[in-house]
């Protein structure tokens, strides 16, 4: 079985969290709990091209908000 999040031709959708965190996600799957739909659906380089835009480091907003502080 393929890994729908590697598979390059399923449509895909960015989602981010409250904490302003950004992730690829295929569009087939629902959407978890505490997430939502930014962008998409649309092919992956499209969406990873969004989350690149998005997101701009790994740490999570309460981490940034501290690291501030």
């Amino acid at each position: 079985m393929t890994n729908p999040f590697d598979d390059p031709d399923t449509n895909y959708t960015v989602l981010a969290n409250e904490e302003g965190e950004h992730s690829l996600w295929p569009a087939s799957l629902p959407v978890p709990p505490r997430w939502m739909t930014v962008h998409g659906p649309s092919t992956r380089e499209d969406c990873l091209s969004r989350v690149n835009e998005l997101w701009h480091g790994l740490r999570p907003r309460v981490g940034r908000r501290a690291q501030s502080d």
